[in-house]
């Protein structure tokens, strides 16, 4: 299967989420990409979805819940602030390697930590192909969180995945989206 994205200047439209832990995740990181507001329907409210939403808020985003919709105010991908605490992805290895893509094209540093056990997983899958784009990371022996990205400036690669990941693709996706040039992703199952 092929994935190929180029690079946007803003986004618009509706999403309507069923509530998905996996949708909703993407679906507020999307909301992050566009200036000003936007309206998610069916939010699936759960601790890693709320860490992603914490961590969205320490880059600049209003997010607020109302009854059965939430509310996501963005500066746009252009205006993300940088952090400034660590961001704490809970026990959430969705949360840490989205953002990993979509902090990968900003132009500052941001530190992704996460619990004992998400500290304890390696992201070498998802650092390696987004350092390739031209993003830098320092991690503890070489892949393991806390996670420093220092991004900027990014070019479009063609990956072939490995090992098939929603998550790792979603990252250079996202990544690719601010790449000069095209990012194009294969893999040989749909993630």
């Amino acid at each position: 299967m092929r994935y190929t994205v180029n690079r946007v200047s803003f986004l618009k439209g509706e999403t309507e989420v069923a509530p998905d832990k996996s949708i909703s995740h993407r679906t507020v990181i999307l909301s992050a990409l566009s200036p000003g507001l936007s309206r998610v329907s069916n939010f699936l409210q759960a601790e890693d979805t709320q860490a992603t939403c914490r961590c969205l808020q320490s880059l600049g985003l209003d997010i607020e819940q109302r009854d059965q919709e939430m509310l996501i105010k963005s500066p746009g991908i252009n205006d993300l602030e940088e952090p400034e605490m660590v961001l704490d992805c809970g026990n959430s290895g969705t949360t840490m390697r989205l953002l990993a893509g979509l902090l990968a094209g900003r132009p500052f540093t941001a530190i992704l930590s996460g619990d004992s056990s998400l500290n304890k997983r390696p992201m070498g899958r998802v650092m390696k192909p987004l350092a390739m784009m031209g993003a830098h990371f320092m991690a503890r022996q070489d892949s393991f969180p806390p996670l420093a990205i220092q991004g900027g400036d990014l070019h479009g690669i063609e990956y072939s995945m490995p090992v098939a990941s929603a998550q790792v693709k979603s990252a250079l996706l996202l990544a690719g989206l601010q790449a000069q040039g095209i990012t194009t992703v294969y893999e040989e199952a749909p993630s």
